[in-house]
């Protein structure tokens, strides 16, 4: 058959096409992972949206790492973003733990550090292109923190948004059952996460050198709340039974919680409505007499 010279024309926008469909897919989504050319590419291909994976330092009973909520929150993102691309921010630990500062190890920084630093890495985030900066939760310490820090971004006019993607639900069909009848930090669900992904630095052989039950030491009613509870009912920063997890438990919860971040990515893509409405809130807070009653 003879090729013509249209169809030479074609074939060379169909390999052309396919060369750089190729170099996007194979983009790395880590943001200290990509060079200077790749990283203008990697926020196109990602629409701009980022993801910053928060976890913490701190205890997680006497047998699994300081950075459990680190690596275990990183893991989940970083498999959620092979299911929908988006560029992922280094590690980032700057959280609230106040209440493990008795343990070794804690890395606790003063609120208004926290505060602070987050701002100005979402405000470099934007200025990067990111103009979708979507916070994923790794620890149970920051859900106060992280809620207030995107309340936050009302205070003043700013041309991004701030999504907070809380602490996943992973009560969801098909879970195995649970051992354990309580279990809130580094028990059988946490060891279980880190089983499936960083088993190297799990010493399950350890969990029961320190009680991880409640000792109840402060009593007071449900509605009553005070800072030291925690440390009330869990001297040892350690609440469960690591020694009752498995990695079958960690890997379906892995998989859900990835899948669940994926699913938030999309429709963060996909949101056309945040931004424009923050624009018009920043518009009419500066003329509150006028906004219709």
């Amino acid at each position: 058959m003879k090729i013509t010279r249209s169809m030479s024309l074609i074939l060379f926008l169909f390999l052309t096409i396919a060369e750089i469909g190729f170099c996007q897919a194979s983009l790395p989504a880590k943001w200290e992972e990509l060079t200077g050319p790749d990283f203008v590419q990697a926020i196109h291909q990602s629409q701009g949206v980022c993801v910053l994976p928060f976890g913490i330092i701190e205890k997680h009973g006497p047998h699994l790492p300081l950075g459990t909520d680190l690596l275990d929150v990183r893991f989940a993102v970083m498999n959620a973003v092979k299911l929908e691309y988006a560029v992922v921010f280094p590690e980032y630990y700057f959280g609230q733990i106040f209440e493990a500062q008795q343990q070794p190890g804690t890395l606790a920084y003063s609120l208004s550090t926290q505060l602070t630093l987050l701002q100005e890495t979402v405000n470099e985030m934007a200025r990067n292109g990111c103009k979708k900066v979507v916070i994923v939760n790794g620890h149970g310490g920051n859900q106060s923190l992280l809620p207030l820090f995107a309340q936050a971004q009302l205070a003043t006019p700013r041309a991004f948004v701030v999504y907070e993607f809380g602490l996943p639900n992973l009560n969801v069909p098909g879970r195995p059952a649970l051992k354990t009848p309580m279990d809130m930090h580094g028990g059988e669900v946490e060891t279980s996460h880190m089983l499936a992904a960083r088993p190297d630095l799990v010493h399950v052989d350890r969990a029961d050198q320190q009680s991880g039950a409640d000792q109840n030491r402060d009593p007071l009613p449900e509605s009553v709340y005070t800072g030291i509870w925690w440390y009330a009912r869990f001297p040892n920063h350690y609440a469960g039974q690591g020694g009752a997890a498995n990695k079958e438990l960690g890997e379906f919860d892995q998989k859900t919680w990835s899948r669940q971040i994926a699913e938030a990515i999309k429709a963060v893509k996909a949101d056309q409505n945040s931004l424009k409405l923050q624009n018009q809130f920043f518009e009419q807070s500066l003329h509150p007499l006028d906004t219709k009653q």
